[in-house]
C-alpha cells in the first residue's frame, strides 16, 4: 500500500542528490520554545549545524514568519500579502521547490514532526510546492551526511501568486460550528488524556469540542523527528477515526500546529477536503458558549 501523494515527503536520499538545485530551497523550522513563545532554536539548533543550503525559517516563534503579528492568538494565519512579502525575503517563487525540515531537541511543543507539518499546510496551502523531509534531520545525520555552519545567501525575490482558493484549507470558530451542525467529522489531534480532560487544557477549559472524535498526532507518526508511519498503518489508523472516509473534516489541537499532523496525513492518503481550524482550543475554550466535553468532570 503506498501513499496516494507521495510527493509530499522526501527522503535523506533525495534531498543529498538534488542540494545543489538552483531552483530548490531548504527551510529549517526547528522548534525550541521559551515559555514566551520566543524560538531559540537559531542559536541553538540551527548555528551549531544545519543541512548545507538551508535557511532558519522561523514558524514557531508565537508571531513566526507564518503567523499574522496583530492578531491576539499565536500562530494564527498571515493575510495573503504578507504571505507573498515572507516569499520574497526568501527568495520563494511560485516555480521554486520548497523541502521543509526540523529536528527535535524536545519533546512536546518543540516536535519537528507538527512544526514541519504546520509549515507545509499553510505553505502548500498558499500555492508554494512543498515537501517534507521524512525522518527529519535526525535521519539525516543518522546516515552520516553532513551538517554546516556556514550560511547560503537568499536568492532574489521571484514573482509568486497565493492560490484563489488558499482560504479552504483554514477553519475558523464558525465554520466548526457548521460542521458540528451538519455532522461532519471534527479530529482532535491531541493525546487522550487531554481530550478526556485529565492533561494539559489549552485555554481555560478542558476536554474537547463536543463532538469531535480523537486521534492523537503521536498516532501518525515512528517519532517526532518528521518520520511518519508507513501507508498502510496511516490508512488504518485514519479509516478507525472515521476520518478518511468523511466527505469533509476539520482538525483542531490547541494552537493549530498538531491539528496539521493529521491533516497533513489525509492529504498525503488523497482526502482533499480538509481544514484546519486556526484558533483551535485556544480561542474555542475561552468562549463559553462554545460546546466543550469533559469526561473528566463531575459536573
Amino acid at each position: 500500500m503506498a501513499f496516494v501523494n507521495p510527493h509530499y515527503l522526501v527522503s535523506t536520499s533525495w534531498l543529498a542528490d538534488h542540494l545543489d538545485h538552483p531552483n530548490l530551497r531548504i527551510l529549517d523550522v526547528t522548534a525550541k520554545l521559551t515559555s514566551r513563545l520566543e524560538n531559540r532554536a537559531k542559536t541553538d539548533c540551527y548555528d551549531v549545524g544545519h543541512i548545507p543550503g538551508s535557511v532558519f525559517f522561523d514558524v514557531p516563534s508565537g508571531r513566526g514568519v507564518l503567523s499574522d503579528p496583530d492578531h491576539p492568538l499565536p500562530w494564527m494565519w498571515p493575510r495573503a500579502d504578507r504571505f507573498v512579502a515572507t516569499m520574497a525575503d526568501f527568495g520563494i517563487g511560485s516555480d521554486t521547490r520548497v523541502i521543509i525540515v526540523a529536528r527535535t531537541p524536545r519533546a512536546g511543543l518543540d516536535s519537528g514532526t507538527m512544526w514541519c507539518t504546520r509549515a507545509w499546510w499553510t505553505l502548500h496551502a498558499m500555492g508554494v510546492d512543498c515537501a517534507i523531509l521524512q525522518g527529519g534531520i535526525e535521519r539525516w545525520t543518522a546516515e552520516g551526511r553532513p551538517l554546516v555552519t556556514d550560511v547560503s545567501p537568499i536568492p532574489a525575490a521571484a514573482p509568486f501568486v497565493v492560490r484563489a482558493d488558499w482560504a479552504a484549507s483554514r477553519a475558523t470558530k464558525v465554520d466548526v460550528v457548521h460542521a458540528l451542525a451538519a455532522g461532519s467529522c471534527v479530529v482532535d489531534a491531541l493525546p487522550a488524556d487531554s481530550f478526556d480532560g485529565t492533561g494539559t487544557a489549552y485555554g481555560p477549559r478542558s476536554g474537547h469540542i463536543t463532538g469531535a472524535v480523537n486521534l492523537p498526532f503521536r498516532a501518525l507518526v515512528d517519532a517526532e523527528t518528521a518520520g511518519f508511519v508507513d501507508a498502510e498503518t496511516m490508512r488504518s489508523r485514519l479509516e478507525a477515526s472515521g476520518a478518511l472516509a468523511a466527505p469533509s473534516v476539520i482538525t483542531y489541537c490547541g494552537g493549530a500546529i498538531a491539528a496539521t499532523v493529521d491533516a497533513f496525513c489525509l492529504a498525503l492518503l488523497g482526502h482533499t477536503y480538509v481544514s484546519v481550524y486556526d484558533g483551535s482550543l485556544m480561542e474555542w475554550s475561552a468562549d463559553p458558549a462554545l460546546p466543550m466535553t469533559n469526561p473528566s468532570s463531575s459536573g
